[in-house]
């Protein structure tokens, strides 16, 4: 039986004419034997803008929704969702080769981590590429730490949201992303953070394109009321998570808790 990985981007207009390279970049991965992707497709809204640029492929869905913003997006998608992960794939980014490949290998070999993330170069518009500085070392990420590294370094997490894979039952106890305007991808990895082990691959998984028309550019995300918070929000809810005791995966009744 074919185990899947299912991939799941939220698309809006401006961001539709980058499907066809993330596209490319999906049919460049190579999964162990037995292994396959699926590739749900969700706009954030109703219009015929982006249908066009949705591949023929019979792995790939499209989805179309009320507008609500790319958590919104995302989590309906999930509706769809198959695989037994979830890989995040923002519609104007690319996955390098071999990304999903390592994902799956990580979360099969250790069921006590619950998600990963890997390094992510920005793609310029020139086509170089640039890094981001303060990574951690390849390996395992512990419960706690992004939180502290965040809180510690202006709300800027250690590890990139858009690279996330997780394992699919956690997502959706956590509820998926949350019901944010912007930073839903990074109250959700404080969650994940909150309750599970997750991993960090520093080989490059993610080609993140930096464009005139991407959300994260626009004055809006960096205002200083409506981030703040954000940011609030998302700190108080892995507080409280962590606070709660429950931990990925769950000991056995008859076991001492590993929290």
């Amino acid at each position: 039986m074919t185990r899947r990985v299912t991939v799941v981007t939220a698309v809006h207009g401006p961001s539709a004419r980058f499907l066809p390279d993330a596209y490319a970049s999906l049919c460049e991965q190579r999964l162990p034997g037995g292994w396959d992707w699926e590739w749900l497709i969700q706009q954030d809204g109703t219009t015929d803008e982006i249908r066009p640029y949705v591949p023929d492929d019979a792995r790939v869905s499209f989805g179309q929704g009320r507008p609500g913003g790319p958590g919104v997006a995302r989590t309906i998608a999930l509706a769809r969702a198959q695989g037994a992960y979830v890989k995040v794939l923002d519609a104007d980014d690319r996955l390098t080769p071999g990304a999903l490949a390592r994902d799956v290998a990580v979360l099969e070999a250790d069921r006590t981590v619950g998600w990963t993330t890997s390094q992510a170069l920005d793609l310029l518009p020139d086509g170089s590429t640039a890094g981001f500085p303060g990574n951690p070392d390849d390996g395992p990420l512990e419960r706690g730490a992004v939180l502290d590294h965040w809180k510690r370094n202006d709300f800027r997490a250690p590890v990139h949201p858009a690279t996330l894979c997780v394992r699919h039952e956690l997502l959706m106890a956590l509820g998926g992303w949350m019901a944010l305007p912007a930073s839903e991808d990074t109250g959700l990895l404080l969650a994940l953070d909150a309750v599970s082990r997750g991993w960090f691959s520093a080989e490059v998984g993610l080609l993140y394109r930096k464009w005139e028309g991407q959300v994260t550019g626009q004055a809006s995300h960096v205002d200083p009321v409506e981030r703040a918070a954000r940011m609030a929000v998302a700190e108080t809810r892995a507080r409280a998570l962590a606070g709660f005791g429950w931990t990925y995966p769950t000991a056995p009744a008859d076991s001492p808790s590993t929290a």
